[in-house]
């Protein structure tokens, strides 16, 4: 395969699969701006991994995997190095309105909740939400079957007391 064809692959499945990257995007970011650089992340990530792919899994559970570690990876590193001051609760709560104007109020809810989980814990409720196997979710987040269990229960649990 030439670099044209395997460009060419690339696009295709990267444009069959573009909802995993904004669905991971709108768990880990509350603004458009970091929304559009952690996309560019991701896709630069999932490009330099691309030719590692090598078809064990469906190429949106790898995406997954990626996707997910690069968030996670740039959540860390912002957090040791703040580009900028922290917006006050009020502001904030502007910005979520004016994000997600056409959401229902409970799904800004949810949303909300989520945004209070840890990275790790927001990579399992996005996957859970999406249907995804215990077992898909184990192979995308690095974890057993098993454990993945156990932590769907206790994020369920502290989506319960935030949404209460």
């Amino acid at each position: 395969m030439n670099n044209e064809d395997i460009r060419d692959l690339f696009v295709k499945e990267i444009s069959d699969n573009k909802g995993v990257i904004h669905k991971v995007c709108n768990i880990y970011c509350h603004n458009s701006e970091e929304k559009k650089d952690l996309m560019q992340e991701i896709t630069l990530q999932l490009w330099k991994s691309f030719p590692n792919f090598k078809e064990k899994s469906k190429f949106s559970t790898w995406m997954y995997r990626i996707a997910l570690n690069t968030a996670v990876t740039n959540i860390r590193k912002s957090k040791r190095s703040p580009l900028w001051e922290t917006l006050s609760d009020k502001q904030e709560e502007v910005i979520e309105k004016e994000e997600m104007p056409n959401l229902d109020e409970s799904i800004n809810k949810l949303y909300k909740a989520i945004a209070k989980l840890n990275e790790i814990e927001k990579g399992i409720i996005l996957l859970y939400l999406e249907k995804k196997t215990y077992a898909e979710i184990g192979e995308i987040m690095g974890l057993s079957e098993k454990n993945i269990s156990v932590k769907i229960v206790r994020v369920k649990q502290k989506l319960k007391v935030l949404l209460t």
